[in-house]
């Protein structure tokens, strides 16, 4: 019996392995000749594709095109810095807010010292994707804190500790046209609601300016409307202009005549905003701040040799969701201020280097290290694929790509990919360029690791996708 058996699973691997090379065999002249006609439709005359196609099972190349040559990745570029995070700082890590007080509480309630808020750039503080780290729900957990203490009055500043960053960084490759929007929202060591701020507008005769109506921006800005009334249909062609630390915003382009939509953009300083917040709520219950609201970047312009007291009392740590559960949003909605967050921690804890360049740096080196692949094959700018400028081969993201396979945290990774085309995969997409990398099983139960990119192609951006999801489809 036992030879019986041995016989059988030998001729069962064997069955198993010509099959594979059959099937391989079979579909590298359908993929060929897929991308034979993609690369020659007129939308890409003056343009390129990189495609590369792995077997997932074992690694092993099925198909590549033009998979050494960098291309733009757009919003696919999250994907490695997700699995790099992973597997740096494994799926339970989370990102530490720290609440002191200094000073002293008098008999009467009143601290004679400063409350301050150290962060250490956790990107889904006072986030509604997250109902337990939503901002009503944190602003109300510190102030009951801050109660608890007996401090009915506070005699000194509330600080916001953004040391950690030095203030409110933007990666120097975004463009002047993005940063001020809400996907260009930068990084602080204190983000706030995503950094992000919303603006209404009432449209009126077509070419007209539309009417600001409302935001929830402070006093303290200036907003400058310049938006006029789009024909029906349009939509939101708005696009606000500002930078770090911004007075002054404008808003431009057009509002669509028959939209509805509260147009979001980002906040110049994240830090300030959230203290601002803090202050209001304890004012609610007549909690009053008798000093300044300062960040520590505020603080240091004033006087370069300050530095945040030693001598602290820890109140309150608020911990962030899960890296995994960060990493599901960050993949499923693209948001840019998660991938800046994650890479400041990968160039942290890699070489101490938080600075965007450096710690793209370190992602492309942690990758030559661990899967042999050049640093010519992963030039990277940000952790999110807004820089115009990045560079990444088709074969390196697929190769990373097919790596998280082999990680007892693919699974939960695998789930944060949003499905497209009846496909797990991630797309991107900014001017020119689009891009998808993800999983795919064929219909005789074949599996697949692809990465796709286009740059410079003509036409619209619908009619590529379709021409993409039609070469992608060639492994189903």
């Amino acid at each position: 019996m036992g030879r019986f058996f041995s016989f059988f699973y030998v001729s069962l691997v064997v069955f198993l392995q010509i099959s594979s090379v059959a099937h391989a065999q079979t579909i590298k002249p359908k993929l060929q000749t897929a991308f034979q006609q993609f690369i020659t439709d007129p939308s890409l005359e003056s343009g390129l594709a990189s495609f590369s196609v792995l077997n997932a099972k074992t690694g092993e190349l099925v198909f590549e095109g033009n998979s050494k040559i960098g291309l733009p990745t757009a919003s696919t570029l999250k994907v490695i810095t997700s699995i790099t995070a992973l597997e740096l700082l494994g799926p339970n890590y989370t990102f530490p807010t720290h609440l002191y007080y200094t000073g002293e509480i008098d008999s009467l309630g009143v601290l004679h010292g400063d409350i301050i808020i150290e962060g250490s750039g956790d990107p889904t503080l006072g986030s509604d994707r997250y109902p337990e780290h939503s901002s009503n729900v944190l602003l109300n957990t510190w102030k009951e804190s801050i109660k608890k203490l007996g401090i009915k009055q506070i005699n000194g500043k509330i600080i916001a500790d953004d040391h950690l960053s030095n203030g409110f960084d933007v990666p120097g490759t975004w463009t002047w046209t993005d940063i001020g929007n809400y996907y260009g929202a930068g990084f602080s060591a204190l983000n706030w609601k995503e950094n992000k701020l919303g603006a209404n507008f009432e449209p009126t005769k077509i070419g007209q300016t539309a009417n600001l109506i409302s935001t929830n921006a402070d006093s303290s800005f200036q907003l400058i409307n310049e938006v006029t009334t789009g024909a029906a249909g349009s939509g939101d062609q708005v696009y606000a202009y500002s930078a770090p630390y911004a007075h002054v915003i404008y808003f431009r382009g057009s509002y669509g005549l028959d939209l509805k939509k509260t147009i979001e953009y980002s906040m110049p300083d994240p830090a300030a905003k959230l203290i601002y917040d803090l202050s209001a709520s304890l004012w609610q219950d007549s909690i009053q701040v008798l000093d300044a609201l300062k960040t520590f970047k505020t603080l240091q312009d004033e006087n370069p040799n300050y530095q945040i007291p030693k001598q602290k009392n820890l109140i309150l740590t608020v911990q962030s969701p899960k890296l995994i559960d960060i990493i599901h949003w960050f993949n499923q909605k693209s948001i840019n201020l998660y991938g800046e967050a994650i890479l400041k921690v990968i160039g942290k804890i890699s070489a101490n280097k938080m600075e965007s360049q450096e710690a793209a740096n370190m992602m492309a080196k942690f990758w030559q290290n661990k899967l042999k692949i050049p640093i010519s094959m992963m030039k990277v700018y940000d952790g999110s694929g807004l820089s115009p400028q990045n560079r990444v081969t088709s074969i390196a993201m697929a190769k990373i790509m097919q790596y998280a396979r082999t990680r007892p945290w693919f699974t939960d990774f695998y789930k944060g990919l949003p499905t497209i085309n009846g496909t797990a995969m991630k797309s991107g997409t900014i001017t020119a360029t689009l891009g998808y990398t993800g999983y795919q099983k064929a219909a005789d139960s074949q599996e697949y690791t692809f990465s796709l990119l286009v740059n410079n192609y003509q036409g619209s951006s619908s009619t590529m996708r379709q021409n993409m999801f039609k070469l992608l489809n060639s492994l189903k």
